[in-house]
């Protein structure tokens, strides 16, 4: 299976942390770079940044973290990155644990029961999102009436009846602010829902010119390219998604069922795999198990 190498800035862009703070980490072993030169990162340790910053979240101290896997290092030897692994068995709880073949293990290789609780490497946030929030936060000031016009048509836009009425609102929002990439978006998606499918392209290009990096525009695009056949065109966006949050594990499985439509079953399987580390109980666990098996 190939790694798609990352390095140490773009790690730290897309987890939300700092470059120094990654550095940090590697001098204390907590992170170990899948590939021989230490500022190259794979998948993998994107999956173990992300879940170390949740535990910190959670308030787990960085010494139990570190103190963890060692044990696990120790007594499970074979585990491969344990740190992309760990979590806590509850939300609130400050007892961390190892997720081993669906199972919540003790650093002891003893048994955990886990009652239906929520695991802090659930929480998958996009940095796309991130970036738009931090940049409507900056320009909130010269940009309000447009975010008024742009939370109405949020309230519109998931009721058929009141499509008219959001399309209204949006229009109105790109019109105030026409670099408002989250409002073209929007709009697209209910032209979309409306099967007015020409409207909906153009919306989503133009976001894609105000925000070239934007997750759901990209993802979009391809949505309306497989339905047109042109399966190499999705397969151009659903990549270019990829690259904007390596996190969002709906893309793994877009790129995995389009893969699938190609027959190209090698790189349809890296996609099942990823999707099942990012979420390995997920609506869509079974049918990656189904095709990794088979």
């Amino acid at each position: 299976m190939s790694v798609s190498a990352y390095t140490l800035d773009a790690v730290a862009r897309i987890c939300g942390v700092r470059a120094a703070r990654l550095r940090d980490w590697q001098r204390m072993r907590l992170l170990d770079p899948e590939r021989p030169d230490s500022t190259a990162f794979g998948f993998r340790d994107l999956v173990s940044v992300r879940t170390l910053v949740g535990l910190l979240d959670q308030g787990i101290p960085l010494r139990r973290i570190r103190r963890t896997l060692e044990d696990v290092r120790e007594q499970m030897p074979d585990v491969e990155q344990p740190l992309g692994s760990l979590c806590v068995t509850h939300a609130g709880s400050r007892r961390v644990v190892l997720r081993r073949d669906g199972w919540l293990v003790e650093t002891s290789g003893q048994l955990v029961l886990d009652f239906g609780s929520e695991l802090v490497d659930k929480e998958i946030v996009s940095i796309t999102d991130q970036c738009v929030k931090n940049a409507l936060t900056r320009r909130i000031e010269a940009r309000e009436a447009a975010w008024d016009c742009f939370e109405r048509g949020c309230k519109l836009d998931s009721d058929r009846s009141t499509y008219a009425e959001a399309i209204e609102a949006y229009v109105r929002a790109v019109e105030v602010d026409p670099e408002f990439a989250d409002a073209h978006c929007n709009l697209g998606s209910v032209y979309f829902n409306q099967n007015r499918k020409g409207l909906a392209r153009e919306c989503f290009l133009r976001t894609l010119e105000v925000e070239p990096t934007h997750l759901e525009a990209h993802l979009n695009l391809a949505t309306l390219m497989e339905e047109d056949g042109r399966k190499q065109a999705a397969l151009s966006h659903y990549k270019r998604a990829l690259e904007s949050d390596p996190l969002c594990a709906d893309t793994h499985v877009s790129l995995a069922l389009l893969y699938e439509k190609l027959g190209v079953s090698r790189r349809a399987g890296e996609h099942w795999r990823r999707y099942l580390q990012l979420d390995p109980d997920g609506a869509w666990a079974d049918l990656a198990q189904r095709h990794l098996e088979r």
